[in-house]
């Protein structure tokens, strides 16, 4: 089994097509678990808001296979279908994948992402605050404690299967700038 740490985003029928995106990655692998949901401006596009959120889960995949496999999800939440310019259904990155660092199977691991956008490195912070980020010694608490950017993001109510996703103590802030 190796260990992924997935980021998930939308801005078009977000709740919909996350809880799609959630659903279809239960079949991918075991033990998932979910991190609070955030609101954040679109980063690099023109677009509406998206919501983010970061799993980590087992899984028996290669590498390549787990990549194409959320490529399929991708495409079944309409992700290559959209015309309008800035509206993502769905993308799923891998962030990680075991203690995997540089390029393997046309991926660069960990994704550079994890360090330059708060909306996957504060998640990450809250669901594997101990975990260290392959390639460096630092855990993701400690790279989001040093984090300098200027992203802001809103925590969301979020539920799935019945289970809220995000914690009360984080949706009593309306507004909650990244660089904390």
């Amino acid at each position: 089994m190796n260990r992924a740490y997935l980021g998930l985003g939308s801005n078009a029928a977000r709740d919909y097509h996350l809880q799609r995106g959630l659903d279809a990655l239960c079949e991918l692998g075991a033990n998932l678990q979910v991190s609070p949901v955030f609101e954040s401006d679109a980063v690099g596009m023109l677009g509406k808001r998206f919501y983010n959120l970061v799993v980590v889960f087992d899984t028996r995949l290669s590498l390549a296979d787990l990549n194409a496999a959320l490529k399929a999800i991708e495409a079944a939440c309409g992700r290559r279908e959209t015309k309008v310019p800035g509206r993502i259904t769905l993308d799923i990155d891998i962030l990680t994948y075991g203690e995997l660092s540089g390029v393997h199977a046309g991926l660069v691991l960990p994704r550079p992402e994890v360090l330059r956008n708060a909306f996957v490195l504060w998640p990450l912070a809250l669901l594997a605050p101990d975990v260290l980020l392959p390639g460096t010694e630092l855990s993701y608490a400690q790279h989001w404690s040093q984090w300098q950017g200027t992203q802001q993001l809103w925590a969301v109510p979020f539920v799935w299967h019945d289970r809220a996703l995000t914690p009360p103590d984080l949706l009593s802030s309306s507004q909650v700038h990244a660089a904390l």
